[in-house]
């Protein structure tokens, strides 16, 4: 694989949603948690879509429930979660795992390439990745920062 846009990943029904239909837009992939600490980021990365969408932003939630079980629901339930809570209308997939054997390919690949400070491992929820328009990961984000934090990024990359 050799860009972002070469992974097919499950919408939260199952039924597989290929990247490349994101193919020249910016990225912003997210591991979510709706029973996180840092679950309200929700809020500002729906505030950032609702800005930058239209210049060719994309956010992609991941829900994962490996970190404290913060994520249990079935994906339904996650996916009513984030719009009733957060209004969320960025796209959301089917939940998955971010590290160990059952490693989603799409999240070994973003770690291959953006490997932070823990040699490859996701640290916990929240964690997100910036893939500009070619489908090249640009940056590693920890769960911290948020998404105000990292605007400057988006922006720079969609101008």
């Amino acid at each position: 694989m050799t860009s972002v846009y070469d992974f097919t990943c499950q919408n939260p029904a199952g039924i597989d949603r290929p990247l490349e239909e994101f193919n020249g837009k910016v990225l912003l992939i997210v591991n979510t948690a709706s029973k996180c600490g840092f679950t309200p980021q929700f809020a500002g990365l729906e505030e950032m879509y609702e800005k930058y969408r239209d210049k060719g932003l994309e956010i992609l939630g991941f829900p994962c429930n490996q970190f404290g079980k913060q994520d249990p629901g079935t994906n339904d339930e996650i996916q009513e979660f984030c719009q009733l809570n957060y209004g969320v209308s960025f796209p959301m997939f089917g939940k998955i795992d971010v590290n160990g054997a059952g490693t989603d390919p799409l999240f070994k690949y973003l770690k291959d390439e953006a490997p932070g400070i823990l040699g490859g491992r996701i640290k916990w929820n929240f964690t997100k990745f910036l893939v500009d328009s070619s489908g090249k990961v640009v940056k590693r984000y920890a769960p911290t920062a948020k998404p105000g934090d990292i605007e400057k990024d988006v922006a720079r990359l969609l101008d």
